[in-house]
């Protein structure tokens, strides 16, 4: 079934289905990506986001696409504007996310058949990202409203698909999850450089395995929304 999936359709089932967004955050340019990113595959990922920010992020995202070949999605975060998505997606990008509803940046995802999940904090601003088209919503800063907060916006939208990014820990990961969101999101969660020094990939790949138990767990338990 999967396989008759379109990249967008592909990217929101995976999100779904894991429960998890991970992010990687490096502030200088690092030829050890590719083992972080394998590592979250190893650990059940299946879409690994890398920042705009980063440097040299477009020849990541190639390398990426090349060495997984499909197994894990690229997914472009922080992008600003139309021309950095664009740029983005020719370099393998599978998965467009901006902190903000950008209209332009949700034209070109979709001009692409790409995936796009755009940031939002407010009802007004789901609304809006709604009805833009994009695939699915990031809260942030999901500490902002807490968990809570996902409840209260599914009781108005209760087709929305709500992914908490920010302030989301592995102490509180099960109540967003049974609160309405439907993933969680997150960079030093998922990926600590000083935790990789000590303890190596290995880290990684057990983080991404612990929020992921924690997501299907707080499933079962998950009571009906309001």
């Amino acid at each position: 079934m999967i396989e008759l999936m379109s990249i967008a359709e592909k990217a929101v089932y995976w999100t779904k289905t894991t429960g998890i967004l991970p992010a990687i955050k490096i502030k200088d340019e690092d030829d050890g990506i590719l083992s972080y990113v394998g590592a979250m595959l190893e650990g059940g990922a299946r879409l690994v986001e890398i920042t705009m920010t980063t440097p040299n992020a477009l020849k990541h995202f190639e390398a990426i696409a090349k060495e997984f070949q499909g197994e894990i999605l690229p997914v472009a975060g922080t992008v600003l504007d139309a021309a950095s998505a664009r740029l983005a997606i020719l370099a393998g990008v599978k998965v467009i996310v901006s902190p903000t509803i950008n209209l332009e940046v949700i034209k070109t995802a979709k001009r692409y058949n790409v995936a796009c999940y755009s940031g939002a904090f407010t009802a007004t601003e789901v609304q809006t990202a709604m009805e833009a088209g994009v695939n699915m919503v990031k809260i942030f800063p999901a500490a902002l409203g807490g968990p809570k907060y996902m409840t209260n916006l599914r009781m108005v939208f209760p087709e929305v698909n709500l992914i908490p990014s920010g302030g989301v820990s592995l102490e509180n990961a099960a109540e967003f999850i049974q609160c309405g969101a439907c993933a969680i999101s997150g960079a030093r969660n998922f990926f600590n450089y000083e935790m990789v020094k000590q303890h190596g990939t290995s880290w990684i790949k057990a983080q991404v395995s612990r929020y992921m138990e924690i997501v299907q767990e707080a499933r079962k338990n998950a009571p009906p929304l309001p």
